[in-house]
């Protein structure tokens, strides 16, 4: 689980607005950091097989972001992904 002040420096990061809290971008920026943590959780509990579920989901729900947002502006999706660091 992420902390608060770690939500809110990537929702400040990547939020198009002032109260813009829930855009497919933000979402997308903060189950990045959700993989990241569970990433690391697993490469020293292997055998965690509900948190490679989870994993599994919350990768799913990201990819199924990032093809709304391609869809919707490709230029944006570029500069997300570039942003995030995250593979094409």
């Amino acid at each position: 689980m992420i902390t608060s002040e770690k939500k809110q420096t990537v929702i400040a990061d990547l939020q198009a607005g002032k109260t813009d809290t829930g855009s497919p971008a933000v979402q997308v920026g903060i189950l990045t950091e959700r993989i990241k943590e569970l990433t690391e959780h697993l490469k020293s509990n292997q055998h965690d097989y509900m948190a490679r579920r989870g994993l599994l989901q919350l990768v799913g729900h990201r990819r199924s972001l990032l093809e709304y947002i391609a869809k919707k502006n490709a230029q944006k999706y570029l500069d997300l992904i570039q942003k995030l660091g995250i593979r094409h």
